[in-house]
């Protein structure tokens, strides 16, 4: 199937797939394959046409945020030259939406991780507890359910590469599994109500929790704090900051979580209601910057 993109609303799927907010996503040779759920989605982007197999329109509509209107959201959250730079280098960069469960399990493990690191560990996870697709001759495995990963002990849990996360991932899944309780309900939550909510679960922090809630929940005011977006915001707009907070922080390779909630409360108040956004963007640009 194919949809046929607006030019007045970009996407660009490399750099979507790219930008560190998933870790199932592969591309294997001009096609990307990921595993949302119990599907195999396979799709490449041809200029202004997505051409994709397996699911529906509505469903890649869905999970791309293909309906939104970027355009709108970059124009609220231009506030600078930093970050209309960091949206000129990675135009089309567009928020997922991710299983819940999945994106909350992921972020868990991706706790002081890699993006490559983190991909094996889940991919180590899945394979071991997941159930086996295959498609266009390769094999792909679903993420393991709540039910699954509480009835696995935490020793089986980290010989997939999880270390001390394994107690977080195993307590978290016995939580949600006793408590029949369903992530995707916190969709309906005010963000803050939503954050508290996913706070009580084992090993989630406040970088865990906004990172369910923006890349899974449609909280696109949740603004996530991890080293890179420190890095950028107290380089970028240190003139925000008290000057010893800035020569505090700057230096430190962890944060309390005093220094991460005024971080936080100035991505979300100056770049508002999509701030998510504008972390994300922050964040590819900044970590480009050093990869380079």
């Amino acid at each position: 199937m194919k949809i046929r993109l607006d030019s007045s609303n970009p996407f660009n799927l490399d750099v979507t797939l790219c930008c560190g907010q998933a870790f199932r996503w592969d591309k294997l040779e001009e096609w990307w394959y990921g595993v949302v759920s119990d599907k195999i989605v396979k799709i490449r982007q041809l200029s202004d046409k997505l051409e994709f197999e397996n699911v529906s329109k509505a469903f890649i509509e869905n999970y791309f945020g293909l309906k939104e209107d970027l355009g709108e959201i970059l124009k609220q959250i231009k506030k600078d030259k930093i970050i209309e730079q960091a949206i000129e280098e990675s135009r089309g960069l567009r928020i997922l939406r991710q299983d819940p469960w999945e994106c909350l399990i992921s972020y868990i493990c991706a706790t002081y991780k890699n993006i490559g690191a983190i991909k094996h560990m889940l991919y180590n996870l899945c394979r071991k507890f997941g159930d086996k697709l295959e498609f266009d001759g390769y094999l792909f495995y679903t993420f393991p359910p709540p039910e699954k990963l509480a009835s696995t002990s935490t020793k089986e849990l980290a010989k997939c590469g999880l270390g001390y996360r394994a107690k977080y991932v195993s307590k978290t899944a016995r939580e949600v599994y006793d408590a029949g309780f369903n992530v995707e309900s916190l969709r309906k939550l005010p963000y803050k109500e939503a954050r508290k909510k996913l706070l009580a679960f084992p090993g989630v922090g406040l970088k865990v929790a906004d990172c369910v809630l923006l890349f899974s929940l449609e909280k696109l005011d949740a603004f996530p704090v991890d080293v890179w977006i420190k890095r950028a915001i107290l380089r970028h707009y240190a003139e925000s900051f008290p000057p010893d907070f800035v020569n505090r922080v700057s230096f430190k390779k962890g944060i309390t979580r005093q220094e991460y909630e005024m971080i936080n409360s100035f991505g979300r108040n100056y770049f508002g209601k999509y701030a998510g956004y504008a972390q994300e963007y922050l964040y590819h640009y900044e970590r480009k910057r050093s990869l380079n």
